[in-house]
């Protein structure tokens, strides 16, 4: 059984001395919003809502 993973590019955000970008990552059924600060999100079916974590995050403070 292969798994294959694709990936998304995603919005950036980022403040002083800071720069995030945001992109989703498929695993199998799930998709998953990562951050290049290290920031990770739950695994999501909709990748609307891995979308969702990661404007969340990118809101953040």
């Amino acid at each position: 059984m292969a798994v294959s993973a694709a990936r998304q590019e995603g919005r950036e955000s980022g403040g002083p001395g800071q720069r995030h970008l945001t992109s989703t990552d498929e695993q199998g059924r799930f998709c998953v919003a990562r951050c290049s600060c290290g920031w990770r999100g739950p695994a999501r079916r909709a990748r609307s809502q891995a979308r969702t974590d990661a404007e969340g995050h990118l809101a953040a403070p």
